[in-house]
């Protein structure tokens, strides 16, 4: 993994291998992302680009989030388009019930 050294100024230079890894020219502009944990991104700029839908896959995946059956996603849309809101926890607690 390349090391870069951050001048007086904050700049750093990116070395020709990672300008080349990133198929970037004098000239050209990079993209940055900030990440949790103090980590960036950096990536090529792509003006204009059309989107792929597979960019979105995993966009809300949480593994310490609540799972949920296809019946309850379902359900939860429905009522969404409904308008229809509804306290979770009390949800949850009534499924229980209805379990035992």
């Amino acid at each position: 993994m390349p090391t870069l050294t951050v001048t007086a100024k904050g700049q750093v230079t990116l070395k020709k291998d990672v300008l080349k890894h990133l198929g970037v020219k004098p000239g050209d502009k990079v993209e940055l992302d900030l990440l949790p944990g103090g980590e960036v991104a950096l990536r090529p700029e792509r003006p204009n680009k059309k989107h792929d839908i597979s960019e979105l896959f995993g966009m809300f995946y949480d593994p310490n989030g609540p799972k949920l059956t296809i019946e309850e996603i379902k359900t939860a849309t429905e009522e969404a388009w409904a308008g229809i809101r509804e306290d979770r926890s009390r949800h949850e607690s009534d499924t229980q019930d209805a379990a035992e």
